[in-house]
């Protein structure tokens, strides 16, 4: 599964476009004071529960923000939702927290596939809820098929629903171009149609004319966005997410096939991938607001352990890695005098294909609220070597379970108390 290391080819020519927008009045007048550092904020649990305000959210963001309004330290909020486009969870995210927020600083889960552009000009077909096919087209994809589209294009596929089947013997209406990938955005509305439709469309090679093929080893493309196996809303207790779909689906296709269910690539935390994009972004803000300070440390807030705790966790551990990695290669030159520097290709992973340019950030530190899907009262995993059969593991089936990534660095009460821990660790002034 390539979605779980994924590390992105070096490419600085994006950012330094982006430096290049930089006017003289824009440039801080004051170094001492540019940030070194970027926020990274879930939303669901973290700001609100469904659409209800956590208490203290405002109070944090005006600390964040100057007397104009504008953001004192680059702030991405990054969230596993993905039924919408960025400009709406924005506007969303501006009322809730009496800030203006751009679009440029929301991640939903699906905003890296702007990065897969293999898959732009090829037809893909869509599952999830809200507008998928202008979120489709507004990420790149220009042949874009929907599941109420194969739903009227072939009607007798859909048939667990006794309301919903034909009244009478039809043919199917084959006006769609072969499926050539699927893209999983997030939970549908009505699960039995969408597991249907896309295990019809694996099995029959994106032909739903065809029969089922069941004895192939590989299957179409997949991607899936957001691994949520639940999330928080206004409930006591937790709700099913994206994940839980995706358990229906793998095991749907392995109880046919007696194969795995494959994955071209997972987004959304917590996948490195995601927070690689991130980085980018907290990179882009900082070079459009002049900020010459390099930021060497990210803070991810969240509140699920096994998504926004295990994928800030893994995403420093990647940055640890490759820190030591290149002050090894330095000494080794050092020591045989070549002077030779690393190549892009060398220090990247050469099955990505992208055009982000390397992390400037060495590190990325997990800072746990209490106001979601974590309970206070439950006992964090302290020991490393805990049995993982006794240890219940939400995070998906591809990414391996280590109890040493779950655990936070800080946990505090709420975003308000994050959001002050870190000013504290930075040193950071309140008031510029």
């Amino acid at each position: 599964m390539r979605a779980f290391g994924l590390v992105l080819r070096t490419a600085s020519s994006l950012v330094a476009r982006q430096q290049s927008r930089r006017t003289c009045g824009s440039a801080s007048p004051n170094r001492k004071n540019e940030p070194g550092f970027g926020l990274l904020f879930d939303i669901d649990g973290v700001l609100v529960r469904g659409k209800t305000p956590i208490p203290r959210a405002k109070k944090a963001f005006h600390k964040l923000v100057d007397s104009n309004g504008q953001f004192i330290v680059p702030v991405v909020f990054v969230t596993n939702a993905g039924n919408c486009l960025r400009q709406k969870k924005a506007d969303q995210l501006s009322h809730i927290l009496g800030v203006s927020i751009s679009q440029d600083q929301v991640m939903m889960s699906h905003s890296p596939l702007k990065m897969f552009r293999k898959y732009h000009d090829k037809c893909v077909l869509v599952s999830g809820q809200g507008p998928v096919l202008d979120i489709a087209k507004n990420l790149g994809f220009t042949k874009v098929v929907s599941i109420d589209m194969l739903r009227e294009s072939f009607p007798l596929l859909d048939m667990v629903d006794h309301n919903r089947r034909p009244k009478v013997p039809s043919s199917p209406v084959v006006n769609l171009p072969k499926v050539e990938a699927v893209i999983l955005f997030g939970e549908p509305v009505r699960w039995e149609t969408n597991l249907q439709l896309i295990t019809d469309v694996l099995l029959t090679g994106g032909n739903l004319s065809n029969v089922y093929e069941t004895s192939h080893s590989s299957h179409l493309p997949l991607l899936a966005c957001n691994v949520d196996l639940m999330w928080m809303a206004e409930a006591q207790a937790p709700r099913f997410g994206h994940g839980t779909f995706m358990v229906c689906l793998e095991n749907i296709y392995k109880k046919i096939t007696g194969q795995e269910l494959k994955y071209e690539a997972l987004m959304g935390k917590p996948s490195e991938l995601t927070y690689h994009y991130a980085e980018y972004l907290i990179r882009t803000q900082a070079a459009e607001r002049g900020w010459r300070s390099p930021i060497t440390s990210l803070y991810a807030v969240g509140d699920n352990l096994m998504t926004d705790i295990y994928g800030a966790n893994l995403y420093n551990r990647y940055l640890k890695e490759r820190l030591a990695r290149k002050s090894g290669q330095a000494v080794q030159q050092a020591l045989t005098g070549t002077g030779a520097s690393v190549s892009q290709d060398e220090d990247t992973d050469n099955d990505w294909e992208s055009e982000l340019a390397s992390p400037s950030a060495t590190s990325c530190k997990s800072i746990l609220v209490c106001t979601g899907v974590y309970n206070p009262h439950m006992e964090l995993l302290r020991d490393t070597n805990h049995c993982i059969k006794e240890t219940v593991f939400h995070g998906h089936r591809d990414f391996r379970f280590e109890p040493a990534l779950i655990e936070p660095g800080n946990v505090v009460q709420d975003v308000h108390a994050a959001v002050e821990l870190i000013f504290e660790m930075e040193k950071f002034p309140t008031q510029i």
